[in-house]
């Protein structure tokens, strides 16, 4: 079962290094001819021309003076099997290189479109230092297997291909011979190479699990430190150590004994040449000149076949680094565009939530979160959404913004089903602030205007003095051009807060979201932001997820949510006089106030 799933992925593997590789046809054909041509012509061409002197000089002397006159055609023969040969030869590392470059831009930009294309819930599943390993493994995998195409196999295939040409007109039984041992050395490396495949997939395995830990650690670097847990993580990253090296010994162990064997017919096949070269001229009349390709030609095919168990092992190698990432473009976009899907058009920003029906699986177990939920947002309305953890608020922005597919009903935004038109135009007329800040590893001019990457240096200034950012960010040394580092490291979590909501004013966009938005702010810059954040919402459709009630107070509508249901809807005065659930939440916090 384990072989068979590996050939499977390894024809998958195949499936998508050919996809890249057939937009440049014309390098790979060029590649595989110029490989030909120079181990024809310098591996078979020279053994050849020498082999028909040596017969002319064993036929009858050659006078001094008829050297040149007798052996001329041969030296001129010599001389352009060498200059076609280096062309050729030049030409093959040219277009190898030329080809790889080239596969490796479109293999590299079909991981990345499949990576962020995929739904956030096949993100939450993984590792991102995994798929990055595997990212990178897969293209450097492309690479190992053009090299090993090109050394050994292709030179293998021409090897027997041209020895058979030109030994089976001249002693056709020691060709026969040879095939035949030569068949038995490559089923026997075909058979262990299939038993050794899975292994490669193990050990690749294993070193992405390996990549993931330390990506883990070392992003949750402050959480290790701060509870001290270097030791623990160290143990768990010695585990995933310890697994590659278990698995790499296995794969070795294999890979050796699959030598022993070869190594073992190789001895065989010179052993047989050997006797046929001693006793040829004696038993079957072979010329000397024959005797030497015969030898040469032996040789040089045995040569090839010995690199076979290398090239296999490169070829195990290979396949089992591209697994990872096989595996990842097979899966299915749990969220996917439909064909015919057309951009989103956003007029008013009305909203409806109709009889809808979800829940996700995770780990097994199917936990259901909406079932035939409705709710109707008017363009224009503030809408706070409110209630305990697990409630389903933040899930319900999240459809909203598709980043994972209803199971029943429809989602209208402007009369138009979200199912129906593309992911990206839909949230580029929504303007998103979540409750931990995304920033890039990039300056926080660029995180500013990452929703609007035309902005001009004022605008993005006005949009930081909006969201109460621009004085801290004046203050910085390098102001705007300061970078954040990694997920906004270098900036408190209150910068990294104001900076998040400027994007979202810079962006403009019909439809706000705010997850929890000023949970980071303290009081000044909460009421600061608060009112900024207040002007934006003026004439758009807002979603506010909050578990600080203070936040969705001034609002126009409040949904009050529970196990997934609407058990409240109204203002906040209606809903504090009704003395349900919100009043019992909002007379729970201190510190609230109600804005009059």
């Amino acid at each position: 079962m384990k072989t068979k799933t590996s050939t499977s992925t390894t024809l998958r593997t195949l499936h998508y290094f050919w996809q890249a590789t057939k937009k440049h046809f014309g390098l790979w054909i060029a590649l595989i001819l110029s490989t030909i041509g120079f181990c024809g012509l310098l591996s078979y061409g020279n053994p050849y021309v020498m082999s028909l002197i040596v017969d002319r000089i064993s036929a009858e002397p050659v006078a001094a003076d008829q050297v040149f006159s007798v052996f001329g055609p041969y030296i001129v023969a010599l001389i352009l099997i060498n200059l076609c040969g280096q062309a050729c030869s030049k030409l093959q590392d040219y277009t190898s290189w030329k080809l790889q470059i080239k596969v490796n831009y479109d293999l590299a930009t079909m991981a990345f479109d499949a990576l962020s294309n995929q739904s956030m819930t096949f993100h939450s599943n993984r590792f991102g230092g995994t798929l990055v390993s595997q990212t990178a493994k897969f293209m450097s995998a492309y690479t190992l297997l053009m090299n090993t195409i090109t050394f050994p196999f292709l030179p293998v295939l021409c090897s027997v291909v041209f020895t058979c040409a030109l030994l089976i007109p001249v002693v056709p039984l020691y060709a026969a011979v040879l095939m035949a041992l030569l068949a038995i050395y490559a089923t026997i490396s075909y058979v262990m190479y299939k038993r050794i495949l899975h292994l490669n997939e193990k050990a690749a395995g294993a070193q992405n699990q390996l990549s993931g830990e330390l990506s883990d650690a070392v992003t949750n670097i402050l959480a290790v430190k701060t509870y001290g847990r270097e030791d623990y993580e160290r143990a768990l990253f010695d585990t995933a150590n310890r697994e590659v090296v278990a698995r790499d010994s296995q794969r070795m162990r294999s890979s050796l004994a699959r030598g022993v064997i070869t190594a073992s017919i190789t001895v065989v096949i010179m052993s047989v040449v050997t006797v046929f070269i001693a006793g040829g001229n004696a038993w079957f009349n072979i010329s000397p000149g024959t005797v030497i390709i015969m030898f040469t030609y032996t040789y040089t095919v045995t040569n090839q076949f010995n690199f076979i168990n290398t090239g296999l092992q490169r070829l195990n190698q290979a396949f089992g680094d591209a697994s990872g990432m096989t595996q990842v473009l097979d899966e299915p976009r749990l969220v996917a565009d439909k064909p015919d899907a057309q951009p989103l058009v956003v007029e008013l920003g009305d909203i409806d939530f109709d009889h809808i029906g979800f829940n996700y699986t995770d780990g097994g177990a199917i936990t259901e979160v909406f079932d035939d939920f409705n709710l109707h947002i008017p363009a224009g309305q503030r809408v706070g959404l409110v209630g305990i953890s697990g409630s389903g608020k933040t899930t319900l922005t999240k459809l909203l913004l598709r980043l994972a597919d209803i199971q029943e009903g429809k989602i209208y935004v402007d009369g138009q089903n979200i199912a129906d038109i593309t992911q990206q135009s839909l949230r580029q007329q929504i303007a998103y602030v979540p409750q931990e800040a995304l920033l890039f590893h990039r300056s926080i001019a660029e995180n500013i205007a990452y929703g609007k990457p035309d902005a001009t240096l004022n605008e993005i200034k006005e949009a930081a003095r909006l969201a109460n950012a621009l004085e801290f960010i004046e203050k910085l040394p390098q102001g705007f051009d300061t970078v954040t580092g990694e997920r906004g490291i270098k900036l408190s979590g209150g910068q990294r807060q104001r900076i998040a909501i400027a994007r979202a004013i810079l962006a403009d966009a019909p439809i706000l979201v705010l997850d929890e938005a000023t949970s980071a702010l303290d009081s000044e810059s909460e009421a600061l932001v608060q009112e900024a954040l207040g002007n934006l919402m003026q004439g758009r459709t807002s979603l506010v997820v909050a578990h600080r009630l203070s936040t969705v107070a001034s609002l126009d509508r409040i949904v009050v949510l529970s196990e997934g249901k609407i058990v409240e809807d109204g203002t906040h005065a209606e809903l504090v006089a009704k003395n349900g659930d919100y009043a019992h939440l909002w007379n729970r916090q201190t510190g609230a106030y109600e804005d009059e």
